[in-house]
């Protein structure tokens, strides 16, 4: 497996790992940068656990495809977030726009080695 896509699938997993256990445990840094617990908060948190799970799966049933759909699908969730929060100033905001650069060197890779695995059947 090309080391960009493995190093897409782990940075997920090393984000999400720390930021599940400070929503579950209502950390301090959280609530700095998420707000207050909020069912809004337990939504994100069922997202970025699916994405970390996905991203393990990933790891070892290695599918172009599922891997291209990941990852398209966070960078336009993180490129939007500075739209959507108002600001490109919050720390999530900011981490979430250095990785989505990772994820679309890590896409255009994909692209670049399998062709667009998106749009074979």
């Amino acid at each position: 497996m090309n080391l960009m896509i493995k190093g897409s699938l782990i940075l997920n997993i090393l984000v999400l790992v720390p930021v599940c256990t400070g929503l579950l445990s209502n950390s301090n840094w959280i609530q700095r940068g998420l707000g207050e617990a909020t069912p809004a908060r337990g939504i994100l948190l069922s997202i970025y656990m699916t994405i970390m799970i996905a991203s393990a799966v990933l790891l070892y049933f290695h599918d172009p495809k599922l891997i291209s759909l990941l990852l398209a699908m966070q960078i336009v969730y993180k490129v939007t977030t500075p739209f959507t929060v108002g600001t490109i100033r919050n720390p999530v905001v900011i981490s979430n726009l250095f990785i989505a650069a990772f994820h679309l060197v890590t896409l255009v890779l994909i692209v670049q080695n399998y062709g667009n695995p998106l749009l074979r059947k």
